[in-house]
């Protein structure tokens, strides 16, 4: 299902939580590595790429459905930290209020630095507060942790996002993922006895 007409399904501010990991090219298209799609990259570069203009329009809809003071946890890679994302959520009830580094503990490519991390923004829907909302105070903002069972393109710790929903999210409370890829905050919702609603162009 396409991730746009299925958040538009989804009534304004009911949900509490959303995890958005973007399809976009990033940083690879900055290496321009000339073997991608020969002899690796195959089932990433097949994949269908969002454009700012797109990731806005999730956004956009996911400002719509987060409850007052809900949260949006949004992937990023080490291009769009440096050139910023506020471009993506300007005019939108949205405000960055954390951020987390994952470190992946396996070392990825790079012409210059090779990429061991990704990065996590933490935004919350107005009015901004932490008291009564974000119920761990115990988690780190570097967090690292290996997946081993890699199952999609874009693996996620399951660790990590089930932990953040345990800190924003109550017992049977519904958390949307829109582009879930290998499906991981899936797995972290069934950890925590938290309701998943997601889907993927694939299923």
């Amino acid at each position: 299902m396409e991730g746009i007409y299925f958040l538009q399904q989804i009534p304004s501010k009911s949900i509490p939580c959303v995890f958005f990991d973007p399809q976009y090219r990033g940083v690879l298209d900055y290496l321009s590595y000339g073997n991608e799609g020969e002899n690796r990259g195959r089932e990433r570069i097949a994949l269908v790429q969002m454009n700012d203009e797109k990731i806005r329009e999730f956004i956009v809809e996911i400002d719509r459905i987060l409850i007052a003071s809900g949260h949006l946890f949004l992937w990023v890679d080490k291009f769009h930290l440096a050139q910023g994302i506020s471009h993506w959520y300007i005019d939108t009830s949205l405000d960055v209020v954390d951020f987390i580094a994952w470190n992946k503990d396996k070392m990825g490519m790079g012409y210059r630095t090779r990429r061991y991390s990704e990065y996590l923004i933490v935004l919350q829907k107005k009015p901004k507060r932490a008291k009564g909302v974000w119920k761990i105070h115990n988690i780190p903002d570097i967090w690292t942790e290996k997946v081993n069972n890699i199952t999609g393109v874009h693996p996620k710790p399951i660790g990590l996002q089930g932990e953040l929903i345990k800190a924003v999210t109550n017992s049977g409370d519904i958390v949307v993922d829109p582009a879930a890829g290998s499906f991981s905050i899936l797995e972290a919702c069934q950890t925590r006895g938290r309701n998943f609603l997601g889907c993927d162009l694939r299923g």
